[in-house]
């Protein structure tokens, strides 16, 4: 039981690459129908991923199984959950509503891990806040209703609100990364390391 929280996490890295896989084969599914059947497959991909994104930390925690590969692997997941839907969405629709929106979100994500990675190299850990972890719920959130709008090829006020969301969500994701570049900046000032 104390290993489940991972085996969660572990499929929702393998659903990553399923949602992916599916939307590369919507966008180039010659039929109607075979692109909405593969775009509702990815988006059942992307939700149940989603959801355990949710479960393995509540499970851990539960569970008190809590874990340094859990640690390592859970927000490698979300990254890979939510580069591998938006490089899909590119390629499926939208992809000038979803690029430059999804461009940040990359952007960003790519740029903080960075950060991380050199910063902890110099002993300074760079906690998760609060903001961020609704950043990644509202990431979750508008991506699921960028494919769902591509399952329905819907128009007017649902995409406008999936687009909307997605913009809200770069945004957010934007002041986090400058809220995590004030923090490793403070950091390495107060140990000297800058």
């Amino acid at each position: 039981m104390r290993r489940l929280p991972n085996v969660i996490t572990s499929l929702r890295l393998a659903l990553s690459v399923a949602t992916f896989a599916l939307l590369v084969g919507a966008s180039r599914a010659t039929g109607p129908g075979d692109k909405q059947t593969l775009v509702v497959a990815a988006l059942a991909a992307f939700v149940i991923a989603a959801l355990s994104d949710f479960v393995d930390g509540w499970l851990a925690r539960k569970l008190k199984a809590e874990s340094v590969w859990g640690a390592i692997l859970d927000p490698i997941a979300d990254k890979v959950l939510v580069c591998g839907a938006i490089l899909g969405l590119v390629l499926l629709d939208h992809p000038v509503a979803v690029a430059i929106p999804g461009a940040m979100i990359l952007f960003r994500e790519f740029t903080v891990s960075a950060l991380r990675e050199t910063v902890a190299g110099k002993g300074v850990r760079l906690p998760v806040t609060r903001l961020a972890k609704w950043k990644t719920t509202l990431q979750l959130v508008a991506l699921a209703a960028e494919i769902t709008i591509c399952a329905g090829d819907a128009l007017g006020g649902a995409a406008l609100i999936a687009h909307g969301l997605l913009w809200i969500a770069a945004l957010v994701t934007w002041i986090t990364g400058a809220q995590y570049w004030a923090q490793a900046r403070r950091a390495l000032n107060d140990t000297g390391k800058a």
